[in-house]
């Protein structure tokens, strides 16, 4: 740059034309952006005017000083006379500024960089989809593998993880749980029973709201709003933690130091869960069932008494523990996702995010398709 100084005066730019069909631009003054430098247009208005003009150079030797405006204005000109095709001699120009234009201009785009707008072809969405499909179901019987065989070494005495750490997880996938279980519980127990009720009033039936909600809450809902919970709860915060420390580089830690991160971190989640889900789908149940009562006893005009026995009689041991092993392998798929989707996390915060939500969306779902294998699993068995 000729001129480092406070900038004062503009720029000045001055056109000839020669008989030979040269554009000389002559670049004078002082070429400051808050000066409001001349536009190029001005170069684009006297190519477009005469027509013979087939070659454009420049004089810069009045130029006592320049900033990126004078760059601007150099490649709008130059795009302009390269889309006409006419050439243009950088030869007059400073030194610096036909050094910046040769670092601007060295990397054209290539073609076909740019994403296409149009949509991929059918059949290869479809492709792209089962690849990824398959990937993920690799990784997944590969980290249920891992489990289990972190599982075989606990039996035996192998495995290496901290009592704190049980105890800590347990903590928060029981006692940390209680308040918004019961609030969740009792809604749903009001509910069934507000629904229920509507139906049997018009038999005069009441008395079977007591059977509806005990069956309903004590063999299936209890169990499945405890582990859509507990997904949306306890697994989120698996994936987080366990991806955190994936970003961090803690995993990568642990395995340089000789401890497996399946024995250290997700061992103590999976057995705190699967142990603690069967006695929250417990208090769940009950927590349904009070609502339910809740219902029958002040919106039905039913005996306290009348309904608890009624409660009593429809509801079976059998009921009770299909529900408790729902909530037992509900546990268990729970941990499993949340811990698989934290150990497969990238190395990014928008990835500890997309770990978080993707824990939840698959422990819901493997908690609908659980429900829905032990539904059947029980019709074929009677029971």
């Amino acid at each position: 740059m000729t001129d480092v100084g406070e900038p004062h005066g503009t720029g000045e730019l001055r056109l000839n034309k020669t008989p030979d069909g040269e554009l000389r631009v002559t670049l004078a003054g002082k070429w400051y952006m808050t000066d409001t430098p001349p536009s190029p247009d001005m170069v684009r208005n006297e190519i477009e005017t005469f027509p013979e003009i087939a070659r454009v150079s420049f004089d810069a030797r009045d130029l006592t000083g320049w900033d990126s405006s004078l760059l601007t204005f150099l490649l709008a000109v130059i795009d302009f006379c390269s889309q006409r095709a006419v050439p243009v001699d950088r030869e007059g120009l400073p030194v610096g500024v036909n050094r910046l234009l040769t670092l601007a201009t060295a990397v054209p785009e290539r073609k076909g960089t740019r994403r296409s707008a149009g949509h991929e072809p059918f059949l290869a969405r479809v492709g792209e989809y089962a690849i990824v499909f398959w990937r993920s179901t690799r990784e997944m019987l590969a980290f249920i593998g891992e489990t289990f065989t972190a599982l075989l070494r606990l039996v035996t005495g192998k495995s290496r993880f901290r009592g704190s750490d049980l105890l800590l997880v347990i903590q928060e996938c029981s006692a940390d749980a209680l308040p918004i279980v019961s609030l969740i519980s009792l809604l749903v127990g009001l509910i069934l029973a507000f629904v229920g009720a509507i139906q049997l009033k018009l038999f005069g039936a009441q008395i079977f709201v007591a059977d509806l909600v005990g069956i309903g809450t004590v063999r299936a809902m209890g169990a499945i709003m405890t582990g859509i919970i507990m997904a949306g709860r306890t697994g989120a915060s698996f994936a987080a933690r366990i991806g955190t420390m994936q970003v961090n580089e803690e995993i990568d830690a642990l395995q340089t130091t000789g401890i497996s991160p399946i024995d250290f971190l997700v061992l103590p989640r999976l057995l705190a869960l699967s142990v603690m889900m069967p006695l929250l789908t417990l208090y769940a149940d009950a927590m349904g069932i009070v609502g339910g009562m809740i219902v029958g006893v002040a919106g039905l005009g039913l005996n306290l008494r009348e309904y608890y026995d009624e409660t009593i009689k429809a509801v079976s041991l059998t009921n009770l523990w299909i529900g408790l092993f729902s909530g037992f392998v509900y546990g268990i798929l729970i941990a499993l996702a949340g811990c698989m989707r934290g150990m497969q996390c990238g190395r990014s915060a928008s990835a500890v995010g997309d770990a978080t939500t993707s824990a939840v969306v698959t422990g819901i779902v493997s908690i609908v398709v659980a429900t829905a294998v032990i539904t059947v699993i029980c019709n074929i068995l009677g029971i």
